[in-house]
């Protein structure tokens, strides 16, 4: 009988066939998306000063250069997080480096400052697209090792900022800021061009109950691993049958597996449900408080680590761009990520992503609380690059948890704002951080950093459970279940 016939899970697919040649290709070319973010966020530490010097722009005009940037970076982490739970990853992969690839070109032939603005603008939104990238990477991992390779993933990120400072130091001294533009757009147009290669989540088909689309794409995975599927039928959930897993009842319920979320405001109503209210409200927490405390080590870096300073502005040091020491102390400042991301890979399967998240965040307030009363260079330099291997450790497993946490229909555009809202948390940090530093008080910057440092962690420690080789949900009902149910 059909209902007799052995059927199997996506998860059991996934752990069956296991990390090959498959997932390979995959890590490469989400890889390759977030080296192309983190580049052309990183280009704005490397153009703002040049333009301002060549178009006589005044400090304002610059400063609202980066801040469309990342006000891009706030509609692009929701709307491609949107598109993709609700179009398919592919779709939203194409908006994507579509939209990053030819604006971030054409600005590098901007005739004037309001053009420069709004292409930098439109990149900017085609720069929010970490979370899509990521999540459809986890979505094809097993469950039993996932947390270590999306560190490993997130390296992509570092590289992508080590580059783009090595690009700069090349690039600046001989030629211009535009060279600098439209070199650093070349691995969006990379994405763009590989795009054909890539699958379709095989755990978004599911969730959109296209079973048979799900299983081919899982046939491919076997054969480029050299494995074999489970034998029986794929289904959504061992709890139906072959039958019911392909025939969709007219009355389908809100919350199965089945049911697409609708584009717009309907993603937002459901991840702030009386189901997901205490989980996206906890997570918008904890990625503003490490965003803001990320730029705020990288401001204080460039402050606190200068033995000619003398309560001068970062800005000012930021604006030397003419001096190749620029390029390389972001060059080397970049370097201190690395440490932090084998940290998290070897504790991020062992102990579990909240115990992970915690005893970093732990670690880098330890780092920065010498500082409230000042030290000697050498000494301030080592704590800083402590705390900021800690936070990006941190925040890179906030990176996992938040899709881990979500369920498929709403894991991109849940994971995608939590980001937004991070993004929020950098765009703030700078005003506040540099008009503590250059106003001379150091001690009340440092006890800022940690204040937020002490709301991230209680923030961690309410998450409702622990993701730690949990399968991914494909619904909000089981969701639930794990937060009812917590190990």
């Amino acid at each position: 009988m059909d209902a007799e016939m052995p059927v199997y899970t996506l998860d059991d697919a996934l752990n069956t066939v296991g990390f090959g040649k498959f997932q390979g290709f995959v890590l490469v070319f989400a890889g390759l998306g977030l080296v192309a973010e983190a580049m052309e966020i990183m280009i704005l530490s490397f153009i703002g000063p040049a333009i301002r010097s060549e178009w006589e722009l005044s400090p304002n005009q610059e400063t609202l250069l980066t801040s469309v940037v990342f006000a891009g970076l706030l509609v692009g982490s929701y709307a491609w997080g949107a598109i993709s739970d609700n179009y398919g990853r592919r779709k939203g992969f194409l908006g994507i480096a579509m939209v990053a690839s030819v604006a971030g070109l054409v600005s590098a032939f901007s005739p004037n400052y309001l053009s420069l603005v709004t292409l930098r603008c439109l990149a900017g939104i085609g720069l929010g697209s970490g979370p899509v990238f990521l999540s459809w990477f986890l979505e094809f991992i097993p469950a039993s090792n996932r947390g270590t390779w999306v560190v490993v993933i997130s390296i992509f990120w570092t590289i992508g900022t080590i580059l783009e400072a090595a690009l700069a130091l090349i690039v600046m001294p001989g030629l211009n800021w535009r060279w600098l533009l439209a070199l650093s757009s070349v691995p969006s147009f990379a994405v763009l061009l590989l795009l054909g290669l890539a699958p379709e989540s095989a755990r978004y088909l599911c969730s959109a109950g296209r079973m048979v689309d799900a299983h081919r794409i899982l046939e491919k995975i076997a054969q480029w691993n050299h494995t074999d599927l489970p034998s029986g039928m794929l289904v959504s959930d061992k709890t139906a049958t072959p039958d019911e897993e392909f025939a969709i009842p007219e009355n389908t319920p809100l919350l199965s597996s089945t049911t697409e979320v609708k584009p717009g405001s309907s993603s937002c109503f459901m991840l702030l449900s009386s189901r997901l209210i205490r989980t996206t409200l906890l997570l918008w927490v904890l990625f503003f408080g490490n965003s803001f405390l990320y730029y705020g080590i990288i401001l204080l870096t460039s402050e606190l680590s200068s033995e000619q300073t003398k309560c001068s502005s970062t800005l000012l040091l930021l604006q030397n761009a003419q001096d190749g020491s620029l390029y390389i102390n972001v060059f080397i400042t970049s370097l201190a990520e690395l440490p932090g991301l084998l940290l998290s890979a070897v504790i991020v399967d062992r102990i579990g992503r909240k115990m992970s998240m915690a005893i970093m965040s732990i670690l880098t307030f330890i780092c920065l609380l010498p500082l409230v009363i000042h030290q000697p260079v050498a000494i301030t330099t080592a704590l800083l690059f402590g705390a900021r291997m800690f936070a990006n450790g941190t925040y890179t497993v906030a990176s996992i948890y938040a899709p881990e946490v979500y369920p498929t229909s709403l894991r991109a555009t849940g994971s995608g704002i939590a980001c937004a809202v991070g993004r929020i948390g950098g765009m703030i940090c700078p005003i506040v951080a540099v008009g503590l530093v250059s106003g001379c008080h150091q001690t009340a910057a440092i006890v800022l950093l940690e204040i937020v440092t002490v709301f991230s962690v209680v923030s961690i420690q309410l998450f409702p459970f622990e993701t730690k080789g949990r399968e991914l949900t494909d619904t909000v009902t089981s969701t639930t279940t794990l937060v009812s149910n917590p190990k």
